[in-house]
């Protein structure tokens, strides 16, 4: 008799299926076994690994992208480093954009400013940017939107000739390429997600990037309490660390706390899993490519295909690692978008908006009065009204769900 899976599965199909392999789940229980659960070696060996793969000096794993973006804007403005923002300071962040890519601006103190989006790649309309830098721009919190890019290589310019901190958020893009440069790589700090539908999973889990020691110092001390406890896994950090036990002899050397700090620390199971994930990028990269190729061919190949749809392409000169497919209705089905949805829903495809739409459409965004002056976004706003997003398997798609979503997707004419 065939077991029931323990998870209840609604959808037939899911943003993403089973994101586990039995390797992934082995290594978690190897490391629960061992007893050592905490962040330790695992946690190291997978930090070296992702730098090493992505081409940056540093790579240090937090328990969440969230806390990723977190880490990232509190060590930008940090007091022990030498160019940083203070409260007040403007930063410039796009306006299609998930919440904690922006509540830790609001958190330090500091003034979002948003900027609209590309219809065409989702990701920072460049005139709209360019416009809206001032004296007062002290950094970008620049987002790469499922996988794509806008002109990294042209902001980063700007930022580095006005003296801006350019901070990536890549929380959906781990594994693209701009030119053969991973996105992520190119913000004075970058971060990445391992939350279960993205490029790799643990299920939760996140990383920062960085390039020079002082950064590291800063964001090894922010994880975990501002402490520089933990040195035993962490040699760069002795340093800092003797010089702090010399200079104060009665603390315990054990326990110094140099910064100000969280506790967003992962553990060795989370690290375990997303690194043995993380191994198979390239391949679990190529398998969503393909099965986004094999969804657009066989519904656009179709006799009732009439540009009902609009499929976010690739930005230029992007090799896209692809979270998910975001498609826009053409605008004559704007009135029957809420209608449609609920048909997917019902035949078991699941989808979700792309991000969160333009996000000072939200109650907390009104909450906090983050658009005084009621802007409006007009691009945001349309990818929000038209826009929606399935998933991309890490396994190849079958001629089943290939057909439910084709079969599923022209009911929209008969709505």
């Amino acid at each position: 008799m065939k077991k029931k899976s323990l998870i209840q599965r609604k959808y037939k199909y899911e943003l993403l299926e089973q994101g586990f392999s039995k390797k992934d789940i082995s290594s978690g229980v190897k490391v629960l076994l061992s007893g050592q659960i905490t962040m330790a070696s695992q946690t190291r060996e997978f930090e070296f690994s992702f730098a090493r793969k992505l081409g940056v000096k540093y790579a240090l794993m937090v328990n969440s992208g969230s806390s990723a973006n977190l880490l990232a804007i509190f060590a930008a403005g940090n007091p022990l480093r030498k160019k940083r923002f203070k409260i007040g300071d403007e930063v410039l962040i796009p306006v299609l954009c998930w919440p904690t890519s922006l509540w830790p601006l609001i958190q330090f103190g500091l003034k979002p400013v948003f900027v609209d989006v590309d219809l065409e790649t989702l990701n920072v309309n460049m005139d709209d940017l360019i416009s809206k830098i001032t004296s007062r721009t002290k950094a970008i919190m620049l987002i790469n939107i499922h996988g794509n890019s806008s002109d990294i290589f042209k902001i980063k310019k700007i930022a580095k000739k006005k003296n801006i901190i350019l901070i990536e958020d890549n929380c959906e893009a781990l594994g693209s390429k701009l030119k053969n440069k991973y996105l992520g790589t190119f913000g004075d700090f970058s971060t990445f997600s391992f939350f279960y539908s993205h490029q790799i999973t643990s299920g939760e889990g996140g990383m920062v990037v960085c390039h020079n020691d002082e950064d590291y110092e800063i964001l090894f001390s922010l994880r975990s309490h501002g402490w520089l406890g933990g040195t035993r896994f962490y040699p760069r950090s002795l340093k800092i660390y003797n010089k702090y036990a010399k200079k104060n002899p009665n603390l315990d050397p054990r326990y110094i706390f140099v910064n100000s700090g969280f506790n967003v620390r992962p553990t060795d199971i989370q690290a375990a899993i997303a690194h043995n994930q993380f191994k198979r990028l390239n391949q679990l990269t190529s398998i969503r490519s393909k099965n986004r190729d094999s969804i657009i061919e066989n519904i656009i190949s179709s006799k009732k295909w009439n540009n009902q749809f609009t499929f976010v392409s690739s930005s230029l000169n992007n090799k896209t690692s692809w979270m998910g497919l975001p498609i826009l209705l053409n605008e004559k089905y704007l009135s029957k978008k809420k209608e449609f949805i609920n048909y997917l829903d019902k035949v078991g495809i699941e989808t979700r908006p792309i991000i969160g739409g333009s996000f000072l459409n939200h109650p907390a965004a009104k909450l906090y009065k983050l658009n005084p002056k009621i802007l409006l976004f007009k691009n945001a706003e349309k990818i929000q009204n038209l826009g929606f997003l399935i998933g991309l398997h890490t396994k190849k798609i079958s001629k089943k769900n290939i057909e439910l979503i084709k079969n599923s997707f022209y009911k929209i004419d008969e709505i």
